[in-house]
């Protein structure tokens, strides 16, 4: 039985999914048309890339992928990994194109902190595209902190990444959990994965979805 969170548009509830689940295709989906759109691949590329990582990386005990259901339906998700023994790094953060503006993406994000933070992990990494401001104002609201200049044209710098500290003490508020059911640069290519500055193994032109 799941469990409920009444809002102004219906019930709301998250639900942990395995990437092949059928709940999870939309977020691929919408991902894939999004990131070819603003970066010049193809859909079919895209989702390649996204599915490229293999599927227990987003299971228990590392990893998740959460769906925000509404009714039923998939609205909003997320996932992270394990990136190293005390970092989770966050992917595939999604909002159905219907249901932005409602912060759904800040609700994922506060989910996948207070889970990350349940598995004991110490701090938050992800990366983001120079062509996605939305979600890179997203990020700088809620708290995550840059790892590049960002008074510099983003198309300059490539991928965007941000971490932010989940140790007792360094974390901001955030909204309540929800009801848990029971159940690149403007030559860069859409995938490189090479090292950054800041020490990832793999970099991209687009990590995260706006919200």
């Amino acid at each position: 039985m799941s469990a409920g969170w009444a809002t102004g548009a219906g019930s709301l509830v998250v639900r942990s999914v395995a990437v092949d689940d059928p709940l999870a295709r939309p977020l691929f989906e919408d991902l894939a048309r999004e990131y070819a759109t603003r970066y010049g691949a193809t859909p079919d590329q895209v989702r390649e890339e996204l599915l490229r990582h293999p599927a227990e990386q987003f299971a228990d005990p590392g990893g998740v992928l959460l769906l925000l259901l509404e009714d039923g339906a998939p609205v909003a998700g997320g996932a992270y990994r394990r990136y190293d023994v005390g970092t989770a790094e966050l992917k595939r953060i999604w909002t159905h194109p219907a249901h932005r503006r409602r912060g759904l993406a800040r609700q994922v994000l506060a989910e996948l902190e207070r889970r990350a933070v349940a598995a004991g992990y110490e701090r938050l990494f992800l990366t983001t595209g120079p062509r996605q401001p939305e979600a890179r104002e997203l990020y700088l609201r809620t708290g995550f902190r840059p790892l590049f200049d960002v008074v510099t044209d983003s198309e300059t710098i490539g991928p965007l990444p941000f971490t932010k500290d989940l140790r007792p003490g360094r974390v901001r508020a955030q909204p309540p959990p929800i009801p848990v059911s029971a159940t690149p640069r403007t030559s860069q290519r859409w995938s490189t994965r090479n090292t950054s500055s800041t020490g990832t193994s793999e970099s991209r032109a687009a990590a995260n979805n706006p919200e």
